[in-house]
């Protein structure tokens, strides 16, 4: 198959609808490639679909999503603000987890959409989608401390589905969300003070 374009999340979303590169293909409702801005200094990643994400073609719409829209908000954001996607872009049967094929089958379209939106931070949503980055760590030692990945910026936290099961993982996850806040604002007084700097640089040499 031939390698999908990085510069398109349209063109890509239209190649994961009729993929059939694995069995998934075959027993999904929709696929589900992802949603959000186009560009976005944030980047989601989850799992794969659930059966609410499966019949919409959303990501994240059933019980977990709006815990999601829930932390979002605590933090002055919202889905328009970011892109959010899955390792696998169609649910597998049962909700099982994904197997290593699936997610390999899907790899070359999860890597397209980031180079695509190029976002400054990567948040992997749970221990699969931190796993597929740094395999067999523990996501709960890592969980909202920010680490590379190459030229990549990783910031792991728990799954929103898990804080569903857990209530005393909310706050865990609140405080993530709000330690992610805080790395987008130092981003954000980074790139400022760069760009004062190009044009201090600019007037002298005039």
């Amino acid at each position: 198959m031939t390698q999908p374009s990085a510069t398109s999340l349209q063109v890509l979303a239209q190649i994961i609808e009729t993929c059939q590169n694995c069995p998934l293909g075959g027993s999904r409702g929709k696929a589900v490639p992802g949603q959000g801005a186009s560009t976005s200094d944030l980047f989601f990643i989850g799992e794969a679909p659930g059966s609410s994400e499966d019949q919409q073609g959303v990501p994240f719409v059933g019980a977990a999503g709006k815990l999601l829209d829930w932390l979002l908000a605590e933090i002055a954001l919202s889905r328009t603000d970011i892109f959010i996607t899955n390792m696998v872009k169609c649910r597998p049967p049962n909700n099982r987890d994904p197997l290593p094929e699936e997610v390999s089958a899907c790899s070359q379209y999860l890597e397209s959409q980031i180079a695509a939106v190029s976002p400054k931070i990567i948040v992997t949503l749970g221990r699969h989608a931190f796993n597929r980055f740094f395999p067999g760590e523990s996501i709960m030692k890592a969980r909202g401390e920010i680490r590379s990945f190459g030229e990549l910026r990783i910031f792991p936290v728990l799954h929103p589905a898990a804080a569903l099961y857990r209530r005393e993982l909310q706050s865990v996850l609140k405080e993530d969300f709000a330690k992610l806040r805080e790395l987008l604002n130092e981003f954000e007084v980074s790139v400022d003070a760069d760009s004062d700097g190009d044009d201090s640089a600019q007037l002298t040499m005039f």
